[in-house]
């Protein structure tokens, strides 16, 4: 779901695309250009807080890197704990781990084992949904946890690939984000 068309239109022509990266064949959406920009950094945040705000979540999952520069606005302003999935390996603490698959080879992240409360409802935001790996991944650890998904949240989806549908289909949650491809 889109909520602003206007911002959709501004975020199509300032992310940048990067050919063949990080392997050949794939066209990386860089949002480098929209961090360069504190007002489209302020309107990015309050759509996306908008969308947030409809599913009422107790805490929000943001997926490293760059799901954490917005997945961390959202918390801040939702008032919420901001939970980390990062790559193996980063986390100081015990985890739960979860593998998936990704449209160019496979992954595996994980979370501190005492991120979250059971029962919580939880925003997972990440920047970019494609097959949907990466967000179905922290879905799973939420749900290892006792977590419940509210919703996923997007900054951009590659809407040619599978990820909205994946999602929606395993977590019956609604999908937002605010420009598609």
């Amino acid at each position: 779901m889109i909520f602003n068309p206007v911002l959709e239109e501004k975020l199509k022509r300032t992310i940048r695309d990067i050919p063949d990266y990080p392997k050949p064949g794939i066209v990386f959406k860089d949002i480098t250009p929209v961090l360069s920009d504190p007002q489209l950094i302020k309107d990015v945040a309050r759509a996306l807080l908008e969308s947030a705000l409809t599913v009422k979540p107790d805490a929000v999952v943001a997926v490293e890197a760059r799901g954490f520069i917005f997945g961390g606005l959202l918390a801040h302003f939702l008032n919420c704990p901001f939970i980390p999935v990062r790559k193996t390996g980063k986390l100081p603490y015990r985890t739960v781990t979860e593998s998936y698959a990704l449209e160019y080879g496979t992954s595996t992240v994980e979370m501190h084992q005492d991120a979250l409360q059971a029962g919580w409802r939880v925003l997972i935001h990440d920047d970019l949904l494609a097959t949907g790996g990466t967000a179905g991944a922290a879905a799973a650890l939420v749900q290892k946890l006792g977590g419940e998904i509210a919703g996923f949240s997007f900054m951009i989806n590659l809407s040619f690939l599978p990820g909205e549908e994946t999602l929606i289909q395993k977590y019956g949650a609604p999908v937002s984000y605010l420009v598609k491809f």
